[in-house]
C-alpha cells in the first residue's frame, strides 16, 4: 500500500495553506495592534492569502520537513508508511514546488529533493489502536536558529524557567519573524526537553494543556513575553508570541533541562489519518 500521494499533498498543503487556528490568531493580533505594527500583521495576511489562492508556498524558505507519527499497536501498514515518508518529501519538492533546503553538514551538498541522512525527521509514538497519525512539521530556518538548550541548575526551580524563557525571546527580537509560537519543553534530558518543545507545537493555537500548572505556567509566559514590546517582525506592539505551548517529563534530581523551540509567525503544520483499511484523511 502507497501513501507517498497523500502524505505529499499534506506536506503541500502545509506549504501553501495556513491552518485556520493560526489565522484567526493573526486577525486578532492585527485588530488590536496599531501603526507599524498594523501595517506588519496586514501584510502577513495578505500574504498568507495570495499563497492559499494562487497555491504557491506561505515563505520562500519551505522549512526542514519533520513527521510526528502516533503509531497505533495493530497499525498493519507500518512498513508501507515506513517507505512513503521520504518519497513523499521528495514528490512535494517536485510538485508544489518547495526550495531543497537539506545539505549535507560537511560538504555542502544539496541532493535538491528535501531528503538526507536522518531527514525528513521522524518521531515515533506508539499508542493503543489499529490507526496512525502523522503530523507533518515544515519548520524554517530562521525560527530553528533561535531555538535553544538552557541546562538550568535545579535550584532555580519553576521561577528560574519562566525568566530564561522570557529572556531567550526577548533577546531573540526580530530574527524568528515574529509574532511567534513557543514550545517549552521542561524536563527529561537534553534531547528530550528540545523535542518536548517541538511536539508542543503541534497542539492547536489557543488550546491549553490540560493540566492547571503548565496551562497557567502557559499564559503566564504568553503575558510576560508580549510585554517585553519586541511586536510583530521586531519593530515594537503588544503582541510579541502567539502563544506558548508547554510540555514535559519527569527529570534526574541533579539536572533541569529546558528546551525552548521557536516558530515563525508562518505555523506550519497539516495532519494526516490512516485508517486500518488503508485510507486517508488530510487535515
Amino acid at each position: 500500500m502507497n501513501f507517498v500521494k497523500e502524505l505529499g499533498e499534506a506536506i503541500g498543503k502545509a506549504a501553501t495553506i495556513l491552518q485556520p487556528d493560526v489565522v484567526r490568531a493573526l486577525k486578532a493580533t492585527r485588530d488590536r495592534e496599531a501603526g507599524p505594527a498594523r501595517v506588519q500583521l496586514e501584510a502577513i495576511l495578505e500574504n498568507v492569502r495570495i499563497a492559499r489562492e494562487g497555491k504557491v508556498p506561505i515563505c520562500q524558505d519551505t522549512g526542514t520537513i519533520s513527521f510526528f507519527v502516533k503509531l497505533g499497536t495493530r497499525f498493519p501498514h507500518l512498513a508501507d508508511l515506513l517507505q512513503s515518508l521520504p518519497e513523499a518529501a521528495r514528490a512535494a519538492t517536485k510538485a508544489v514546488p518547495l526550495r531543497p533546503n537539506t545539505v549535507h553538514p560537511f560538504t555542502g551538498k544539496n541532493p535538491g529533493d528535501n531528503t538526507g541522512r536522518s531527514i525528513p525527521a521522524v518521531t515515533w509514538e506508539m499508542v493503543e489502536g489499529d490507526g496512525a497519525e502523522i503530523h507533518v512539521l515544515p519548520k524554517g530556518g530562521g525560527s530553528e536558529n533561535c531555538s535553544t538548550l538552557k541546562m538550568l541548575s535545579p535550584g532555580v526551580g519553576l521561577k528560574g524557567v519562566k525568566e530564561a524563557v522570557v529572556e531567550h525571546v526577548v533577546n531573540c527580537g526580530g530574527l524568528p519573524c515574529p509574532p511567534t509560537i513557543i514550545g517549552v519543553g521542561v524536563g527529561g534530558g537534553a534531547d528530550l526537553s528540545l523535542k518536548l518543545g517541538k511536539m508542543a507545537l503541534l497542539r492547536p493555537l489557543g488550546q491549553r494543556h490540560p493540566e492547571p500548572e503548565v496551562a497557567a505556567l502557559e499564559a503566564e509566559l504568553e503575558e510576560l513575553i508580549n510585554a517585553s514590546g519586541v511586536g510583530p517582525m521586531g519593530l515594537g506592539g503588544k503582541t510579541t508570541v502567539l502563544a506558548v505551548h508547554a510540555e514535559y517529563a519527569h527529570r534526574h534530581p541533579a539536572s533541569l533541562p529546558l528546551g525552548i523551540v521557536v516558530q515563525c509567525w508562518a505555523h506550519r503544520r497539516a495532519t494526516v489519518r490512516i485508517r486500518v483499511d488503508g485510507t486517508l484523511e488530510v487535515a
